[in-house]
């Protein structure tokens, strides 16, 4: 069977870290070729004035991935907005880069902060992946028989490392 290929235009995308980075060069991407963006991201982003410099067909929707209200209240943006959802793409992410051990310091990788790593990178993606599915298959297919595509993203850090920090 043959692949169908969609077109950008007209699409509506949620994009996870969507504020900055590769999340905002997809928005600019997307909506560069007809599609419509939203952004999530945190609060405390520059996600409200990268919307407006997107214009019309983006919006913001403030929001922490690991948090259900957040993710729903976005996915209810997108659809009062732009009347549906037929993208996510996943690259909210973050990194700690520390030692697992620190010798020096006699002092071990802050649990605290790994945990904080999971629960945006892991927990955040798997959140926003089971609602958007929900949201999705309320879609009429397209003539694929698809309703719509999740893209997950990952750090080169997984091949290159990180360089922990001094102390």
């Amino acid at each position: 069977m043959a692949a169908v290929c969609r077109r950008v235009k007209d699409l509506v995308a949620v994009i996870t870290g969507g504020a900055s980075g590769l999340g905002l060069a997809t928005a600019e991407r997307l909506v560069g070729q007809g599609a419509a963006a939203v952004l999530l991201d945190l609060p405390s982003s520059d996600g409200e004035a990268q919307a407006k410099k997107l214009g019309k067909n983006c919006a913001f929707a403030p929001a922490d991935v690991s948090s259900e209200k957040d993710v729903q209240a976005a996915l209810t943006l997108a659809k009062e907005k732009f009347g549906r959802v037929d993208v996510a793409v996943n690259c909210a992410g973050i990194a700690v880069a520390i030692k697992t051990y620190n010798l020096k310091k006699n002092q071990a990788h802050s649990l605290e902060e790994f945990q904080r790593v999971l629960n945006v990178n892991l927990l955040g993606t798997f959140n926003v992946i089971r609602l958007v599915a929900g949201e999705m298959g309320q879609n009429e297919p397209d003539q694929g028989g698809q309703r719509g595509v999740i893209i997950n993203t990952a750090s080169v850090a997984a091949f290159e490392g990180q360089v922990y920090r001094q102390g």
